[in-house]
């Protein structure tokens, strides 16, 4: 959906809403990832910089004349003209009025000759009250200015274009009356403001307070200029993306001809542009895309639900209003699979949950919403990040109970982004645990760990039996790994959640929080969206399920014991209530020797639901990838009573029905009861 042809969706004043972004000369790799995120975002309109400074020499001419007939290609492109040449200024520098403000109009009169047939609206000067971009304290009353604007624009109309006046930051109606006063705006066809809430502009009141003395000295002096918002953003350098989608929804609501949103791309801190001189951490976070090329929130729900969709996810919000008397249950992470599936029991039983989630995770957002739409009188919803100790602080002040699942959960993106996966698995769960300690009456918590605490378990021998390994170790073969097992933490994501295993049994034991470890495998079942970095089960259903490929890791040989998320439930209750007793303690929970399956075996099961055969596709082993582990889990069933009560067949064909559900398509009429379901039996180690 075009958001420029569409512009009632989701905004009451049909703005017309564009993104902002800036492009130094030989960033070609970096103007190609924008138009394909333009495109992605089906946003049709682009605000960016032209400085008058690099134009002048032949390397910046030679830039800009493939630059702006570029992205015309794409889109329509608004040109912002600004930096004086060094030269030329009253001080050698970009910033600085010019010795001779008439020269403005000549290079207008030259860019316009070389490339006004790629657009049709052209912005003078950007933030020319923000001293960083107009050096307003060597203009003596903006006599400067005012002449140079003039000029420029007086040309600018003569080549046939509109003018927008560069956007204010902050926002001064009084500037803007003495612009009028000068007979400045007899040549401006649309005024431009800025704003940036709780980041620049700390004493943010809103935008219908700030476009009000716009509107009333543009009625005072019956102009018909526009008023467009020429930047308006949110960093994110606080891992808030939820108030960067909020502030987004927020001025599509002003009361304004335009919208450029600022920015598409964040700038990458370790460019050379930024390591010549002490970057504020805020300028570089402002974007929809990191460096990395991931996308935030914001840039994946706009993508996916477009505008009137991103006003439809009323699940989407922060509720910060909690009564010192009101008790909940706190689920980090609780939009995911498994603190869905706890959050709906726990409401069942009718109790109040708090789910803080940054919903980070590709379609988890349609898990929120699924709650919100069936519990809403006792479900609270807080969009935040754990790596925010206030916000963890402020949600823990009426915990009960807490379940902190909220993870970095993949091997492979830990390897690519080791510091980002220590962030929130390790410096997570020290921001959780201080939050817990700080209470009068500390809740008690329960976190999730891993298996992948034990390493690779190379001194373990493993042998190729038909269609799985199977260790040589008889022990091992018939109970699993236990706890006994000594720590070795194999890549960033085995060390990450390591080290919060061992802070959580430690500050049990140092602090006295009652607290317990599970060191989980294999966990799959209904509200799972699964990839083939993790939640593997779903992952193989899914693409069963919509005819393709699988890809498989090594030799699909590979053993886990797998465990049906409602079995997982009761696990998780059943520690609250045993707290007392197994406080400061570790335990291994997954299916057990009895909840086994090799990775071919599991594809064989979906295979005969699907009543084909599933085409696979292998690649080279991936590292810390374990060719065998099962849990030995008569530690917590000792303690609790706990077992498993789905088998691999019936868990899986639970699952298998509620994709095929959620997709609309046609469930198998073996699946009427899953508990008599005829699929073959899955290979159990003996």
């Amino acid at each position: 959906m075009d958001i420029q042809s569409n512009n009632n969706l989701g905004n009451k004043n049909q703005s017309v809403v564009g993104m902002v972004e800036w492009f130094r000369p030989g960033e070609h790799e970096r103007v190609e990832q924008a138009m394909t995120a333009l495109k992605e975002l089906k946003i049709t309109e682009l605000r960016t910089g032209v400085s008058w400074a690099e134009y002048i020499t032949p390397a910046g001419k030679n830039w800009y004349n493939w630059l702006i007939p570029r992205l015309a290609e794409e889109v329509n492109v608004l040109p912002c003209f600004q930096q004086t040449p060094p030269t030329l200024g009253v001080v050698p520098r970009t910033s600085s009025p010019l010795n001779n403000p008439p020269d403005f109009a000549d290079f207008i009169k030259v860019i316009l000759t070389d490339l006004g047939q790629h657009f049709e609206w052209v912005e003078l000067w950007n933030a020319p009250n923000n001293k960083s971009g107009y050096d307003y304290t060597r203009d003596n009353n903006w006599h400067r200015f005012t002449e140079m604007i003039t000029a420029g624009a007086k040309q600018a109309h003569e080549q046939g274009k509109k003018v927008v006046l560069g956007g204010m930051n902050p926002v001064d109606p009084n500037w803007l009356q003495l612009l009028f006063d000068r007979g400045v705006m007899t040549y401006i066809d649309a005024v431009g403001i800025q704003g940036f809430p709780e980041v620049s502009d700390s004493a943010w009141e809103g935008w219908e307070e700030t476009i009000a003395p716009i509107n009333i000295i543009l009625k005072k002096q019956h102009s018909p200029a526009q008023i467009w918002i020429t930047a308006a953003g949110f960093s994110t350098w606080q891992h808030d993306e939820y108030q960067q989608l909020q502030e987004f929804r927020n001025v599509l609501q002003a009361d304004v001809s335009r919208v450029y949103w600022n920015s598409l791309l964040d700038q990458n801190p370790d460019a050379e542009q930024n390591n010549t001189y002490l970057v504020d951490e805020r300028q570089l976070n402002y974007g929809l895309i990191r460096p990395d090329n991931s996308p935030k929130l914001l840039y994946r729900l706009l993508a996916e639900n477009g505008l009137d969709g991103l006003q439809k996810l009323t699940c989407i919000k922060r509720e910060i209003n909690f009564n010192s008397t009101d008790k909940y249950a706190v689920i980090t992470g609780g939009a995911g699979f498994v603190g869905t599936n706890l959050a709906k029991r726990l409401l069942q039983e009718g109790k109040h949950v708090l789910i803080l989630d940054n919903l980070s995770r590709p379609g988890v957002e349609r898990n929120l919403q699924w709650l919100h739409d069936n519990y809403d009188q006792r479900l609270h919803i807080y969009v935040g990040d754990v790596r925010n100790l206030a916000t963890v602080k402020k949600v823990m002040q009426g915990a009960e109970q807490v379940f902190h699942f909220a993870a970095q959960v993949a091997v492979t993106t830990s390897l690519d982004f080791p510091i980002n996966d220590f962030e929130i698995n390790a410096r997570g769960i020290i921001n959780v645990l201080e939050a817990i300690r700080a209470q009068d009456n500390p809740p008690p918590l329960v976190f999730t760990s891993t298996n992948k605490v034990y390493g690779g378990l190379e001194d373990l021998l493993f042998i190729a039996d038909g269609s799985r390994y199977n260790p040589s170790d008889k022990t091992i073969l018939k109970h699993g790994i236990g706890e006994n097992r000594s720590l070795d933490f194999h890549s960033p994501y085995g060390c990450s959640k390591g080290a919060a295993d061992q802070y959580v049994i430690d500050y049990a034991r140092t602090y006295g929080i009652p607290a317990v470890v599970f060191r989980m495998s294999c966990i799959y079942g209904p509200h799972q969206y699964g990839n083939e970095d993790q939640g593997w089960v779903a992952h193989f259903a899914i693409r069963a399920i919509e005819n393709k490929a699988i890809s498989i890791y090594g030799d699909g040989k590979q053993v886990r014991d797998v465990l049906f998320v409602e079995d997982l439930v009761d696990a998780f209750l059943l520690a609250q209530e045993h707290m007392t007793e197994i406080s400061g303690q570790a335990f291994n929970i997954g299916g057990g020797p009895e909840n086994t399956t090799s990775l071919l075996e599991l594809l064989e099961l979906i295979g005969e639901f699907q009543g084909q055969k599933i085409p696979l596709q292998f690649g080279n082993w991936r590292p810390g990838d374990q060719h065998y582990y099962v849990s030995d889990i008569r530690k917590f069933k000792k303690a609790t009573g706990w077992y498993p009560k789905n088998s691999v067949p019936e868990g899986v064909a639970k699952l298998y029905r509620w994709l095929c559900e959620t997709r609309g398509i046609a469930v198998p009429a073996a699946f009427a009861q899953p508990e008599k379901n005829k699929v073959t039996k899955v290979a159990v180690a003996s």
